[in-house]
C-alpha cells in the first residue's frame, strides 16, 4: 500500500516537523521553573487551551480508529461525540473545574489527595502512569506502522525518528510547547482530512447517494436499509443496529460511564484546562472544545461511512487490504482513502494530518505522564520539597525534564511491545471502562457528597477494578481468538462485538464502585473538617459568579450553546 510521493509531499511534512522543534525551541527561555515546564504557569488563554483539550484527544485512535469504526459500524459511531463526548464536558466544565482549578491541585491525583487520603491518590497516581506510557507507545506503534506502509520507512527508523521529535520539543518547552504543538496540529488535521470528506461524497452523488448506496449493504447485514445513516432509530435492540448496543446501553455505558469517566477524571485530558489563565478561562476551555468536537464526526466518521459504501459500490476503484479471513482492515481506512483521492502536495498534507495526530496522542501522553510523576510519584515518595523554594523549583524542573526522556524511551519499549499483540487497541479500550469508570464514582462522590471517605474511596477503586476484571474474565465478544479480549475465567456469556463488553464492563465497574464507596463511607468516620474540604466538596464551596464577565464568554452562556447544537445535531441524525 506504499504511495508514490512527490518531493513536495516530503516538503510539507518537513515543514511540519520544522515548526513543532521550533515551537519547543521559542518557549525553552520561558521554561525557568517546575510550574512552567509542567503546568505551563497557569497562563494559557481559554481558546488554546480549548483547541489543545480537543487536539489531545484528536489522536492517533480517534482519526484512524473512529474513521474505520465509521465503515464498520456506520453513523452509530457519532454517539461517542454527541453522546460520549459533549454531556460530560459540559458537567467537567460547569461543575468540575471550579474544583479541580480552585483546588490548585496539580493534578487529579493530587485532588484524590487532597480530598480523600494518600492512599488514593497514590493508586491512581501510578495506575495513571502506567496506562500513559502505555498509549504513548501504542500511538508511536501505530505511527511506526503508518511510515512503514505508507512511505516505506523502516519500522525502526520511523520509531525512533518519531520518539524524537516529541521528545525535542517536549523536553524544550514543557507543557506549554505540547500544548501550542496541539494547536497547531488540530488545524493540520483539519485542513489536511477535509478534502476527503467532500471527495467521497462528491463520488457519491452527495448524502443522499451515500444513503443509496449504503441500503443494499444494511439490508446484506440483515438490517433496516438506512441503519448506517442514523444514530437512535433502530437502538431499540443491540441486535436491529451495526454497533450491536441497545439504546440503555449506549445512553448509560458510554454517555454516562465511559464518557463521564474519560473526561472528567482523564489527567491527560483534564490537564489542558488546568493549564488556563484563570477560572473562568478553566471551566470555559472544555466547552470552547466542545463546539469543534460536535462537528469532528462530519470530518473522520463521515468519510469513513463513505469508504464503507465505495468498498461495496462497483467501478468504484476503492478497497481495504483484508486479513486471513478475507473480512477488511478497518484500520486501514484513512489511509486508503487518502491514497484514493488526494493528488502530490495535498496527499502530503494529508500525511501529514495522520502524523499530526499521531504525534499529540504522543506528546499528550508524555507531558501527562512526567507532570504525574514528578509530583505525585517523586515528590510524594521519593524526594519530598524542602522548603527552599528556589532549589526545589530547579530540582523539579530537572525531574520534570528527565521524567520526560524516561517516559518516551518507556514509551518505546511499550511500543515494541504493542507489536507483539494484534489486538492492542481493543485490549486498551477494556482496560480504560476498568480504569476510568471506577474513578468517575469515587470522584463524583467525593466532590459532591461531604460525607465520602478516604478508606471507603480506595476500597471503592479497588472494588470497581475487580469487578471489571471477573466480568471480562467470565465474558467474551462474538469472534474473540485471544484471551486478551475476555473469557479467561470462564466463557459465561457473549457479546455481539468488543463494544458492547467494554460498555457493560464500565457500567459494572462504575456502579460496584460508587455502591462499595457509599456504604463504607457511612461505616468509617470522616477524617476531615468541613474546612479542610471547602474548595473541594461543591457543598461546601462557595458558587461562583460571572456577572462581571461579559454574557457571551460566560460559561454559562457557552454550555447552553453547546447543548442546543448537539441536541440539533441528534434530532437531524435520529
Amino acid at each position: 500500500m506504499n504511495f508514490d510521493l512527490a518531493w513536495i509531499d516530503y516538503a510539507v511534512m518537513a515543514v511540519y516537523f520544522i515548526f513543532v522543534l521550533g515551537i519547543g525551541w521559542a518557549l525553552k527561555r520561558f521554561m525557568k521553573d517546575a510550574n512552567a515546564f509542567l503546568e505551563a504557569g497557569r497562563s494559557m488563554p481559554a481558546w488554546v487551551a480549548g483547541l489543545a483539550f480537543i487536539s489531545t484527544n484528536l489522536g492517533a485512535l480517534e482519526v484512524m480508529g473512529m474513521t474505520g469504526s465509521g465503515a464498520k459500524y456506520g453513523l452509530l459511531t457519532a454517539h461517542f461525540y454527541w453522546v460520549g463526548a459533549i454531556p460530560a464536558m459540559v458537567f467537567l466544565a460547569i461543575f468540575m473545574m471550579p474544583f479541580y482549578y480552585g483546588s490548585k491541585a496539580r493534578s487529579v491525583p493530587e485532588y484524590l489527595k487532597l480530598r480523600f487520603d494518600e492512599k488514593t491518590r497514590g493508586m491512581n497516581a501510578f495506575m495513571f502512569a502506567a496506562m500513559t506510557i502505555l498509549a504513548s507507545g501504542i500511538s508511536m506503534y501505530a505511527l511506526a506502522i503508518l511510515t512503514e506502509k505508507v512511505l516505506g520507512w523502516n519500522f525502526h527508523v520511523s520509531l525512533i525518528v518519531s520518539a524524537a521529535i516529541v521528545l525535542g520539543y517536549t523536553y524544550l518547552g514543557g507543557l506549554s510547547s505540547a500544548i501550542y504543538n496541539e494547536v497547531l496540529q488540530f488545524f493540520i488535521i483539519v485542513i489536511g482530512l477535509l478534502p476527503i470528506v467532500f471527495l467521497s461524497l462528491k463520488q457519491l452523488g452527495g448524502w443522499s447517494g451515500l444513503e443509496q448506496a449504503l441500503a443494499p449493504v444494511a439490508i446484506q447485514n440483515n438490517f433496516a436499509a438506512d441503519a448506517y445513516t442514523t444514530t437512535w432509530k433502530y437502538t431499540g435492540s443491540g441486535g436491529s443496529n451495526p454497533l450491536g448496543v441497545p439504546w440503555y446501553g449506549i445512553f448509560m455505558g458510554l454517555g454516562f460511564v465511559l464518557s463521564f469517566g474519560y473526561w472528567c477524571t482523564n489527567f491527560l485530558i483534564v490537564q489542558r484546562a488546568m493549564s488556563a489563565e484563570s477560572t473562568t478561562a478553566a471551566r470555559n476551555t472544555p466547552l470552547i472544545g466542545a463546539l469543534p468536537k460536535m462537528f469532528i464526526p462530519f470530518l473522520i466518521i463521515v468519510p469513513g461511512i463513505a469508504a464503507l459504501a465505495l468498498m461495496n459500490l462497483p467501478g468504484s476503484g476503492f478497497s481495504l487490504p483484508v486479513n486471513a479471513a478475507g473480512q477488511p482492515i478497518y484500520d486501514y481506512t484513512i489511509i486508503a482513502l487518502l491514497k484514493q483521492y488526494l493528488p502530490a502536495g495535498v496527499l502530503g498534507l494529508g500525511i501529514t494530518a495522520l502524523l499530526a495526530s499521531f504525534m499529540s496522542g504522543m506528546a499528550g501522553n508524555v507531558s501527562a505522564f512526567n507532570t504525574v510523576w514528578t509530583y505525585d510519584i517523586y515528590q510524594s515518595y521519593i524526594r519530598p520539597a524542602t522548603g527552599n523554594k528556589e532549589a526545589d523549583d530547579k530540582h523539579y524542573l530537572f525531574v520534570g525534564r528527565m521524567a520526560t526522556v524516561f517516559g518516551v524511551l518507556v514509551s518505546v519499549a511499550a511500543a515494541y511491545l504493542a507489536s507483539m499483540f494484534g489486538n492492542i487497541m481493543d485490549f486498551l479500550q477494556t482496560i480504560f471502562s476498568m480504569i476510568n469508570a471506577p474513578l468517575f464514582a469515587v470522584i463524583f462522590l467525593g466532590m459532591f457528597w461531604k460525607r465520602s471517605t478516604g478508606h471507603a474511596a480506595f476500597a471503592g477503586l479497588i472494588a470497581g477494578l475487580t469487578i471489571a476484571f471477573l466480568h471480562h474474565g467470565l465474558t467474551f465478544p462474538a469472534g474473540a481468538d485471544t484471551l486478551v479480549k475476555g473469557g479467561w475465567i470462564a466463557k459465561l456469556h457473549e457479546y455481539p462485538v468488543e463494544m458492547a463488553q467494554n460498555f457493560w464492563t464500565a457500567i459494572y465497574a462504575c456502579f460496584t464502585s460508587a455502591l462499595v464507596t457509599v456504604v463504607l463511607s457511612l461505616m468509617t468516620k470522616q477524617q476531615k473538617t468541613d474546612e479542610d474540604l471547602k474548595g473541594l466538596v461543591y457543598s461546601l464551596t462557595p458558587k461562583l459568579q460571572e456577572s462581571h464577565v461579559v454574557w457571551y464568554k460566560r460559561s454559562s452562556s457557552l454550555a447552553i450553546l453547546v447543548i442546543a447544537i448537539a441536541l440539533l445535531l441528534t434530532i437531524l441524525f435520529w
